[in-house]
């Protein structure tokens, strides 16, 4: 398994993908809109990636950044071979994984610096704060912080935050979780929580992790969200990740899909075994009306990108 996540031109996003699907997606590309194959490392570092492009009956041109734009490489390939055998070292930390292919600097000119943001103490706390909270909770993605640092502060009157501005804070805190997690060793909680949630979807129950912004949202859509013939649900949303980032334990929805308290009280019973299955704390009555509780609950997630 690779620890990477592509993106293709036509909006596909692979995580974690074999080195054997890695290498057919290399060899997809070429026709109008499947041209090219954007990969980062996870956990996702600033200014560094590597790309590969290619039109049907051309070469291959591949190039990867190595922390800053003054450190972007270029080099043309004449088959797929060399270069799935390039961007796989990369993806590897091989050692001298870039001997092979002739590289060639690209200069892109100076970096415009980015203004100093202009915020008061309050202003700028309240932003660190949900960028930090948003990070922990480790659902999104370092694009998705970006643009939730624009608009954060936004008024009907002003846009103090910048895309640049908003980028850069952004990369300084997720640079700093990356440092944090580096020292995590082994299976945290959230682990054993995605592991609960796998074993469930097998088993029939929608499991669904980071699920919609509230309840009434994933009320209404966790029923499309699986398999047709799933008999139940059980996930979370984003306001119940947030809770669980600050400390308060996770709070977790379930039912049946034949609307009876039955079905639900069964399937909360088959939640709360799996959860314990993994290791984790449960608290639950089985009181169909009740909803789950997995605490106490240390929220280290690896960041998803």
């Amino acid at each position: 398994m690779l620890e990477i996540t592509v993106e293709t031109e036509h909006g596909e996003r692979h995580s974690r993908v074999a080195a054997e699907e890695f290498a057919g997606l290399v060899r997809r590309i070429g026709p109008e809109g499947d041209r090219f194959l954007v990969v980062q490392r996870i956990p996702d570092l600033p200014d560094v990636f590597i790309q590969v492009w290619h039109d049907a009956g051309a070469d291959y041109t591949l190039e990867y950044r190595d922390g800053a734009p003054d450190r972007h490489f270029r080099a043309t390939l004449d088959g797929p071979e060399a270069v799935i055998a390039a961007m796989t070292g990369w993806a590897r930390l091989s050692e001298n994984w870039n001997a092979g292919p002739d590289w060639e600097w690209l200069d892109f000119g100076p970096v415009a610096p980015v203004p100093a943001l202009e915020l008061g103490d309050e202003e700028r706390g309240l932003l660190e704060a949900r960028v930090r909270e948003v990070i922990v909770g480790g659902y999104a993605t370092r694009a998705e912080l970006a643009e939730l640092a624009e608009d954060y502060l936004v008024t009907a009157a002003a846009r103090p935050v910048s895309s640049e501005q908003a980028r850069r804070l952004v990369d300084r805190m997720w640079s700093e979780r990356v440092e944090e997690q580096a020292g995590w060793v082994g299976e945290t909680d959230p682990d054993r929580l995605s592991r609960a949630f796998t074993a469930l979807d097998a088993a029939g129950i929608t499991a669904r992790e980071h699920f919609t912004c509230c309840r009434s949202c994933g009320q209404s859509e966790i029923g499309g969200a699986g398999s047709p013939d799933a008999r139940g649900f059980v996930y979370f949303h984003s306001q119940c990740t947030d809770a669980a980032a600050s400390g308060h334990g996770l709070t977790l929805l379930y039912g049946g899909f034949d609307g009876s308290p039955e079905t639900t009280a069964a399937v909360g019973r088959e939640a709360v075994a799996a959860l314990r299955e993994c290791g984790l704390t449960v608290e639950w009555d089985g009181d169909p009306g009740q909803a789950i509780t997995v605490a106490p609950l240390d929220w280290r997630r690896r960041l998803v990108g």
